[in-house]
């Protein structure tokens, strides 16, 4: 498990970038849920927790393409493959991200460190 922030310290609709390998974005909807997915745009290199967050939805503050935060399947090119998700623990008062085993989906050019 990756600790991620105090809980605290992530205000409701708003969201975290870690730097991982690659990054994973942390988001605190307006509901209270909290999400994790690979913080890169699968279409191009954009952080997507840089984006706007509606509901369960991100989208990418390049070219308006909305992932959803529950599966990572995205609504509409320009991107076509969704982002990986990964599973979000609280314990202890504190955010914790659990990453996903499955290779993730980077745009073209972009490549992890282990890669």
């Amino acid at each position: 498990m990756i600790p991620a922030c105090p809980l605290a310290a992530l205000p409701r609709g708003e969201a975290l970038r870690l730097e991982t390998d690659p990054p994973i974005a942390v988001f605190h909807t307006e509901d209270g849920e909290l999400y994790a997915v690979d913080d890169t745009c699968t279409h191009q290199d954009a952080s997507l927790a840089d984006g706007w967050l509606e509901g369960c939805e991100v989208e990418c503050p390049l070219h308006a393409s909305r992932f959803d935060l529950r599966t990572g399947e995205v609504d509409a090119p320009p991107a076509k493959l969704p982002v990986r998700t990964h599973q979000v623990v609280v314990k202890d008062e504190t955010i914790y991200v659990v990453p996903s085993e499955l290779p993730p989906n980077l745009p073209p050019g972009v490549r992890t460190g282990s890669a």
